[in-house]
């Protein structure tokens, strides 16, 4: 039995004819949504260990994305510290070209972790991924700058950025995945929520904490050592991240499959057989090349998604104080205190996007966060040049109010998009292409097509609108996921109530 859930059979144990029909009705409910699935029990959820994995994940991804979100935000001292030659422009771009660097390994880290979180389990891979991001991050706090040993500096700032690229490509697939499968079927927009709370939380701490330092020590003594502190950090930080994930139990989805493949069923071999087919079938071993054979067309609709959405995501959130300072001229901890309020603020109703698209569905909240740029981005930016506070706070409300569409809602909709089998390693595989491609490359770019365009400062608000349009075609061609069974999974309720009603509700002589 796995941690965390337990399994139910609302008919009475002196009725063997009753036990017998309910236990089909399972099975007949369980195909509608999976209809490999010969045998299914409903998990009924223990809320205290839904709520203890999902902190577990938050936090964890909170840690992660403190310690990236710490070069984005020192991006400008960091290009001064190991790209000192050359004009501020190409010391920037340099800066940028080396947060990109990391992204290019994270398709590698998503084919590596992925499928081995497939195999071996979610939880030990989700730890293995936070010592190796605390100790990349760690590592950077210590490079000696340019001027103390020339060349080796980037050069060792370059391979640990690889580090945290690599170790990164097995988090969003995996924590998404863990939180989802613990999850109950009606909640899991709710509870999968508390993941990007976790990456907004480890945003606002690096945002937070550089701020603290540019205001506190000054320029030079930036320069100097203050940019390593937010790094060091990240050792103890990590330290806590790993020990709470390892308090954690696998996920009860993981466990059943991992079950199936060492255990037989109770009675005859026939029955046993019947009951693990579909599971021995799709056995958790598959090859990245099965993976792309056989899950091509869902791993097209989820990089589309991802890659809208990150385009986004790290314009607002890593590229936008950049570009208030660089583009601007806003004082960095103005452009810093402003994008911390946005987040705050999106912090406080992301889970209430998370109860919405649990009541409505996916769909319309994507869709609403993906025309919401489209439509909004133009107005957005002519705001935010005009550089009054007023105005740049409401420019900034615009696109956060598009953002949080889809960050409260895109890790329950992702993790549902493959089966249970390869879930861990489509999502990392999908995921991290799409992010390596578009969402890691958005400094980089916009800022590339900014020189290319005279200084056009309308031009994040282009590139934007072309990532939503794209999310809007991929949003209108998936399916819609809220509040059923994951795929591959039996159906999983809150409470024995809820299964009494499920029960009831299809026990109307259904006609399958």
């Amino acid at each position: 039995m796995p941690t965390g859930s337990t399994e139910a059979d609302p008919a009475s144990e002196h009725d063997p004819e009753a036990l017998k029909r309910h236990r089909a009705l399972f099975r007949a409910i369980a195909r509608r949504r999976n209809p490999k699935l010969r045998r299914t029990d409903i998990t009924i959820t223990d809320e205290r260990v839904v709520k203890r994995a999902v902190k577990a994940a938050a936090l964890g991804n909170a840690m992660e994305w403190f310690d990236f979100g710490i070069y984005s935000y020192l991006a400008v001292t960091i290009g001064k510290v190991f790209f000192p030659n050359g004009s501020g422009t190409i010391s920037l771009l340099s800066s940028f070209a080396t947060f990109a660097v990391a992204f290019l390994v994270r398709p590698l880290g998503g084919a590596f972790f992925g499928p081995l979180g497939d195999r071996v389990g979610r939880k030990k891979v989700l730890a293995l991924t936070m010592i190796m991001m605390a100790a990349g991050t760690f590592c950077i706090g210590l490079i000696p700058s340019y001027a103390a040993i020339g060349f080796w500096s980037p050069a060792l700032l370059i391979l640990f950025r690889l580090v945290q690229g690599f170790s990164t490509g097995g988090e969003y697939g995996g924590a998404s995945t863990f939180i989802a499968e613990y999850a109950p079927d009606k909640k899991r927009g709710y509870f999968g929520s508390f993941l990007e709370m976790g990456t907004l939380i480890g945003y606002t701490g690096a945002a937070g904490i550089v701020l603290i330092l540019n205001s506190t020590v000054g320029a030079d003594a930036m320069l100097h050592w203050g940019w390593r502190i937010p790094f060091l950090v990240a050792g103890p930080l990590g330290l806590v991240g790993l020990y709470l994930r390892l308090r954690l139990d696998e996920t009860p989805a993981f466990q059943k499959l991992e079950a199936s493949q060492t255990h037989f069923a109770t009675g005859s071999p026939a029955e046993a057989e019947e009951e693990f087919t579909h599971l021995s079938e799709n056995a958790p071993r598959k090859k990245i090349s099965e993976i792309f054979a056989q899950q091509w067309p869902t791993l097209i609709l989820c990089i589309a998604l991802v890659g809208a959405y990150n385009i986004a995501d790290y314009m607002l959130l890593s590229y936008m104080p950049t570009y208030l300072t660089d583009t601007l001229h806003y004082k960095e901890s103005h452009g810093l205190l402003i994008l911390l309020a946005t987040m705050i603020a999106l912090m406080l109703i992301i889970t209430t996007v998370g109860r919405l698209n649990d009541r409505y569905g996916r769909k319309p909240l994507l869709m609403s966060g993906m025309l919401g740029f489209f439509i909004t981005a133009i107005p957005a930016f002519l705001l935010v040049k005009q550089g009054s506070l007023a105005a740049v706070i409401a420019g900034m409300a615009l696109l956060g109010l598009s953002l949080v569409c889809l960050l409260g809602t895109m890790s329950a909709a992702l993790p549902a998009l493959f089966p249970t089998d390869v879930r861990y390693g489509s999502l990392s595989i999908g995921y991290n292409l799409a992010v390596s491609l578009f969402g890691g490359t958005t400094p980089l770019v916009i800022t590339a097509l900014m020189g290319a365009f005279d200084g056009n400062v309308m031009v994040p608000a282009y590139y934007t609108m072309g990532a939503a349009l794209v999310g809007v075609i991929a949003v209108a061609c998936m399916e819609e996921t809220a509040q059923q069974p994951l795929a591959g999974s039996p159906p999983s309720v809150a409470t024995k109530e809820e299964a009494v009603e499920m029960i009831t509700a299809q026990n109307q002589e259904p006609k399958f």
